[in-house]
């Protein structure tokens, strides 16, 4: 690790008062940051947010399940309104290439930095300091109920996390009308991108069996490799649709292809190929693993298939709850945000099972990378917009 630039400087605390640690956005951001809770690990991560949100009147509900921490907190009287989805689980720093301790939350030249900062731990501090601000301003006394589910198994298994606290919340009436989760979406300023859907995404893995034998005598032998080549290069061909008004077209990927033969002279008694495909909402899993299954029994009379799916295609689709969302956001940003379904899976699509969900949060330009960072300024900025937010939903 090296020493760049200025000398560094830790973020202010807020003292030892939670409640105005739960209005400092960045000393909330900088304090999750110094609690290394790479998946599944919490260190501390969600005590933090249940001491802050406790001061500001939430009832919070710790929700363990298997290893993973996860909290519930709701304020209010009757179904929540509005509940705001995230986790405090974080991937690993990796390798060296950090300017700074990537679990000391210090700030440089108006930057927080930290493993967490924008992939979300600086997202969950800012609609904190958003909630308290609209508590604040309706005298403690919300005209209308306000969740937080916050999960500590988003980058791991996601297993043991949102899915289960949502059969939870279920059970208990908690469902809310709207869900927003707070996952870096925009793309170069803030405001720009809100996400109302994602793809799909089904992982299969194909083992093709054959006849071991001498390659001089392919007769006495069958060549799984041949037949995997062949059913591969039939499934990439495959045009899986054209996209729609809100996905771009599902797309089919070649992983790996492995054999494990290490002679030159003889035919392989079996092969196998890993493939992804992320898909949109013309498809499912059980329809794309019916079509594979099909495919690769066409050309592999002997083969094993495994499928998995992390997630199905889910889309909110635009209307009144979308509108109130672009609005509030573009009123406190200045900036419409552009409707899209790219990237990868998120926490949202099992929340898609339940009710409407959107996504909205920081610029993700260093989610994962070495040195993730957030402006103080972009932060206070997202402050302003969840306020405008809980002011559309929660009155």
């Amino acid at each position: 690790m090296t020493d760049v630039g200025p000398p560094e400087r830790a973020p202010p605390r807020a003292g030892p008062d939670p409640a105005a640690l739960a209005r400092d956005a960045v000393a909330l951001a900088a304090a999750l940051i110094r609690c290394p809770s790479i998946a599944p690990e919490d260190n501390g991560a969600q005590a933090v947010l249940a001491e802050v949100l406790g001061a500001l009147g939430f009832s919070c509900t710790p929700l363990r399940f298997g290893v993973v921490e996860n909290l519930y907190a709701r304020i209010g009287e009757g179904r929540p309104a509005l509940c705001f989805a995230g986790h405090t689980d974080v991937v690993p720093p990796g390798g060296t290439d950090w300017s700074v301790e990537p679990f000391a939350g210090v700030i440089r030249d108006g930057v927080l930095y930290g493993r967490g900062a924008v992939d979300m731990k600086g997202n969950i501090a800012a609609f904190i300091a958003a909630a308290a601000a609209w508590l604040d301003r309706h005298g403690g006394r919300p005209p209308a109920a306000l969740s937080l589910l916050i999960t500590g198994d988003e980058e791991g298994e996601a297993v043991d996390g949102t899915v289960k606290v949502l059969d939870w919340m279920a059970e208990r009436g908690e469902i809310p009308g709207f869900c927003l989760v707070g996952e870096p979406t925009c793309i170069d300023r803030l405001g720009d991108t809100v996400k109302i859907g994602r793809r799909g995404s089904l992982t299969a893995r194909i083992v093709v069996e054959g006849t071991q034998g001498h390659v001089a005598y392919p007769g006495r032998a069958d060549n799984p490799v041949h037949r995997l080549v062949t059913l591969l290069s039939d499934l990439i061909a495959r045009k899986l649709d054209h996209g729609t008004a809100w996905f771009e077209p599902s797309s089919l990927q070649i992983t790996t292809i492995d054999v494990g033969n290490p002679a030159s002279n003889v035919i392989p008694g079996h092969a196998s190929a890993t493939l992804n495909i992320r898909f949109n909402d013309r498809h499912t899993a059980a329809s794309l693993g019916a079509w594979l299954g099909e495919a690769v029994a066409a050309h592999a009379p002997r083969h094993r298939l495994e499928l998995s799916c992390s997630g199905e295609a889910f889309l909110t689709e635009p209307g009144e709850a979308v509108e109130r969302l672009v609005a509030a956001i573009e009123a406190a940003t200045g900036v419409r945000p552009r409707l899209d379904t790219g990237g990868g899976t998120s926490d949202a699509r099992f929340i898609a099972r339940h009710c409407p969900v959107a996504e909205f949060g920081l610029v993700g330009t260093t989610m994962h990378k070495a040195d993730e960072h957030v402006p103080v300024a972009e932060l206070g900025a997202l402050v302003r917009a969840y306020g405008s937010v809980l002011d559309a939903f929660c009155g």
